[in-house]
């Protein structure tokens, strides 16, 4: 199924196959890289707010709920998918049934690699609960719209200022150096 030429070369050279990803190819820096420079919204948000902004601004929010370093973790990457498959919006991801698989793989292939599996239900639901709080906060910070959310709320500030995407990997690299030393 898995070409061997059928890989994306990362920022740190490695020679990615998305379709059938291996754990050991997963690099912390390739993500942190990838996602500072991805816009949310499909680009469509009044200014440039990254992906990695939005992952500090979902693991921050977790912290503030007091969970756990995982849930914390697991916030950080919950997007890390991106790096190597890019986004498509939600109302055409629940049509293409292949990519959400594709994604569903190497998201466990991630949690594999950052030692955060196995992960009860409970978790992924707490993780993908917080970004949509973070997502309809930033719907309306961005584009003064409220978006079909169950009962947004937040416990911390999200920082939705403009960053260079240097600040944004950097900061991202430092909350994922911090949680996964914590985490061992």
């Amino acid at each position: 199924m898995c070409k061997k030429n059928a890989y994306i070369t990362t920022y740190s050279k490695i020679h990615f196959t998305p379709c059938c990803p291996n754990p050991e190819d997963i690099n912390i820096q390739d993500i942190a890289h990838s996602l500072s420079l991805l816009c949310r919204g499909n680009g469509h948000y009044k200014t440039f707010h990254s992906v990695a902004q939005h992952s500090i601004n979902c693991c921050n929010e977790a912290k503030a709920r007091g969970l756990s370093n995982k849930i914390q973790l697991g916030c950080l990457l919950h997007d890390a998918t991106e790096a190597y498959l890019s986004d498509i919006t939600r109302p055409v991801k629940q049509f293409l049934k292949k990519y959400i698989e594709m994604e569903n793989t190497l998201f466990d292939s991630i949690l594999q690699k950052f030692h955060m599996l196995p992960m009860t239900q409970q978790e992924y639901n707490a993780i993908f609960e917080i970004d949509d709080h973070i997502l309809y906060f930033e719907f309306l910070h961005f584009m003064g719209e409220k978006i079909n959310i169950k009962n947004p709320y937040l416990k911390s500030n999200p920082d939705f200022l403009q960053k260079s995407f240097e600040e944004a990997e950097h900061c991202f690299l430092q909350l994922y150096d911090a949680l996964f030393n914590e985490s061992l």
